[in-house]
């Protein structure tokens, strides 16, 4: 396998992990997972809804949006994937989409199909379950951008967005100020309801405490902007493994 293939198959193993207990054999397997990349321009769907899909698709630099479109074409963006999601795992048992995917810049993924999925875990029951916790924090996700949009003003909402990207990305546990942030406005808008020119305000709004530019951030006062977020991060799970493993029973 190409080292570069490995290297992406390694960040994904680093999200596993911080959930999910693996052993040294259990995280070969994800290492030895065949994957073939592929580069997508920005703006260019990769899935479109409806598609009956073979892979699943691991981000590996730049972003993928999940989204789905109402009759007119009018698109929400409904999930942001960074480096090390595996963008549409429940592909694997629903691999017709039930919701598109584009890349929102520039994005290097690999396609690890299906069927080497399955196999591995149906070989190691431990990776099943934490391909199922994966898709369980990706739920959880979606459940706190719905909340986010009903119920969250437009400062709280990109604040959110902010403080999400930032701690899925682990910019907190290294103390940067500074960070990759892959959305444009327009982007932004499509993931929080807003128009461009209420999120343009809005940022205008934010400067004191954080600020976007060139798909970067640089956020000034942490505390301040989790407080306008009422970011609470526990839902993303990233506070280590659980201290057991699911015991699945097998049968003859």
């Amino acid at each position: 396998m190409p080292h570069q293939n490995r290297a992406g198959l390694q960040v994904f193993l680093n999200r596993l992990n911080l959930r999910s207990q693996l052993t040294p054999v259990e995280q070969q397997a994800v290492l030895d997972l065949p994957a073939f990349p592929s580069e997508l321009e920005a703006n260019i769907d990769h899935v479109a809804l409806g598609e009956m899909t073979e892979f699943a698709s691991l981000v590996v630099t730049g972003a993928l949006g999940r989204f789905g479109q109402n009759v007119r074409g009018d698109r929400q963006i409904t999930a942001l994937h960074v480096p090390g999601d595996m963008a549409n795992l429940q592909s694997v048992v629903e691999p017709r989409a039930t919701s598109a995917l584009q890349a929102l810049s520039r994005t290097k993924i690999l396609k690890v199909p299906h069927q080497a999925l399955r196999s591995a875990a149906a070989r190691h029951p431990a990776l099943a379950e934490a391909f199922w916790r994966d898709c369980m924090v990706d739920a959880a996700v979606l459940s706190q951008w719905i909340v986010n949009i009903g119920r969250r003003d437009a400062v709280g909402r990109i604040a959110h967005l902010i403080c999400e990207i930032a701690t899925r990305q682990g910019v907190r546990e290294t103390g940067a100020d500074s960070f990759e942030f892959p959305l444009t406005q327009n982007q932004i808008a499509d993931a929080t309801g807003m128009t461009s020119v209420h999120v343009n305000r809005t940022l205008k709004a934010l400067r004191s405490v954080a600020t976007l530019a060139s798909r970067s951030a640089h956020v000034l006062d942490w505390e301040q902007l989790v407080g306008l977020a009422d970011f609470e991060p526990a839902y993303l799970q990233r506070g280590g493994a659980p201290g057991h493993r699911l015991r699945i029973a097998q049968t003859d």
